[in-house]
């Protein structure tokens, strides 16, 4: 077996994938999201960390596995998140600032101003927004009493949570990250792969503070052996986009995949070149395996899923998110209402810090199903804005959208993506894709699994989502969407 840790933005999840690829258990446990003042996001990281080892452990229970049998550990995480904590003690000194907190996004537009942004785009294909990491690490630094003299003393250490878990996994002995990740944090240069010094003085963090970058698919360290009964080779890291591109065997340049999760990631493979955007796209990492780098375009949407379950906890309009897709078709169409789930502003290809989420086109005879339907909608209209510009920037046009995600279940979510884009959108079989994708890196590094070419046979398709011809309608539908989006942008800006 292979266990994968799944570390996500709402639930820390642990799967045990066999030699097939095929899941042979799971369990999830979801923590709290604390929400200080509006717009900023955080969660406390010993939970993180608690509930990723209770859900690790009772997968084990569950399928009666034992330790000897769990070849390797596959890690990814929500990737943008930021901890700080103490090297001594191993004691976070702040939450941890999640990547939909947009508290930086002032010290964002700062460094725009100044004429810093070809800059850090040339270095690490980002731009200059609060969703990445360096600026979180920065502001925790000035705002946390003493923070900034410990860190210069060398007493401190940055992660994204898969060097947190590892952290803590190998009981205080490692501080690692991959490269995957390194490249979501504007510090790390993603031409040398390395952290550059240059970003680091701008942005205030010593460079004492960060991890070591190592491999996508390498043993890295071993678990400290009364966790689990006895040593686990850690083998896989990724952040939890590119082990997706992993996972629905998107290995050659010119697949996409688009994951429906608490936002909507898209990622373009592009090979062992990086390329460049000049659609507001990001230019990332994918992996690093055996010395060798691949590159991806990518598109994020701040807010996928997280808007059912807005509608779900915030509008109590359903008591599970299951139920969202029945409640939608209610009505054969949304009725002119149009919702925009800008509630952490815009992501690609926008990146507006000041965007808010708003409901345009409400009547009388405006329904909950009116409202559930548009806001499914959203979140294809979205992925849709972000294909044309990857198909700009690439000079591709979209063969096929492989998807996965816990939205992409939702049928008449698929089916509405298909006709937006109006291309086939594929779906396979196991949608824990993530989990997979970080499973596979782990397996080859033990030779588990033999090749790329190996894992690649255990994707299999679930289902095949075939546009429908383009209509007024639907015409209508994507002008409706491009007029409210216009009047979202910008609104608590002076």
């Amino acid at each position: 077996m292979i266990l994968a840790l799944d570390q996500g933005t709402t639930s820390s999840r642990a799967i045990l994938f066999d030699h097939a690829g095929s899941i042979v258990g799971v369990a999830q446990e979801e923590f709290e999201q604390i929400f200080p003042t509006p717009g900023w996001v955080e969660h406390n990281p010993k939970d993180i960390w608690r509930s990723q080892l209770a859900t690790a452990r009772k997968v084990l229970i569950d399928c009666g596995v034992k330790t000897s049998d769990v070849k390797a550990i596959g890690i990814t995480n929500q990737r943008e998140t930021t901890v700080v904590w103490d090297r001594r003690t191993g004691e976070p000194i702040y939450n941890a600032i999640v990547w939909q907190d947009r508290r930086t996004a002032a010290a964002c537009d700062a460094l725009r101003s100044n004429g810093r942004a070809p800059l850090f785009q040339q270095k690490t294909g980002l731009v200059l927004d609060a969703y990445f990491s360096g600026t979180k690490v920065q502001w925790i630094l000035d705002h946390v009493k003493g923070a900034r003299d410990l860190a210069n003393q060398g007493h401190l250490a940055f992660g994204t949570i898969d060097s947190w878990l590892i952290w803590n996994l190998t009981g205080g002995k490692t501080h690692v990250t991959d490269a995957s990740n390194a490249s979501r944090t504007l510090l790390c240069n993603i031409h040398s792969v390395a952290w550059d010094p240059e970003l680091c003085q701008i942005l205030d963090v010593p460079l004492s503070l960060l991890p070591e970058i190592v491999s996508s698919s390498a043993v890295v360290a071993h678990t400290q052996a009364d966790l689990f009964g006895s040593a686990i080779p850690i083998a896989g890291i990724a952040g939890d986009q590119q082990a997706a591109l992993f996972g629905q065997g998107c290995v050659q340049a010119g697949m996409v995949k688009n994951t429906y999760g608490t936002g909507c990631f898209m990622l373009m493979n592009t090979g062992t070149k990086p390329v460049p955007s000049t659609n507001n796209l990001l230019t990332t990492i994918a992996w690093q395996i055996g010395g060798k780098t691949e590159y991806a375009l990518e598109g994020s949407v701040f807010i996928g899923g997280a808007v059912v379950q807005w509608l779900r906890d915030g509008l109590e309009f359903v008591g599970a998110s299951s139920e969202i897709e029945a409640l939608a078709m209610e009505v054969k169409s949304s009725d002119g209402v149009v919702v925009v789930p800008a509630f952490t502003g815009l992501g690609a290809p926008h990146w507006d810090a000041y965007a808010r989420g708003t409901i345009f086109g409400l009547t009388r005879g405006s329904t909950k199903a009116h409202i559930a339907r548009a806001a499914l909608e959203s979140i294809a209209f979205q992925v849709s804005d972000v294909i044309h510009a990857m198909e700009k920037d690439a000079g591709i046009a979209l063969a096929e959208l492989r998807v996965d995600g816990g939205a992409s279940a939702n049928d008449l979510l698929m089916q509405f993506q298909a006709d937006v884009l109006q291309t086939t959108v594929i779906r396979p079989k196991i949608l824990e894709t993530t989990a997979l994708g970080a499973a596979f890196l782990a397996g080859l590094a033990v030779s588990f699994w033999k090749n790329s070419d190996e894992v690649n046979a255990y994707w299999q398709v679930d289902h095949t989502f075939a546009p429908s011809p383009i209509d007024d309608q639907m015409k209508g539908l994507i002008r409706n969407w491009n007029r409210a989006l216009d009047r979202t942008k910008g609104w608590i800006s002076e």
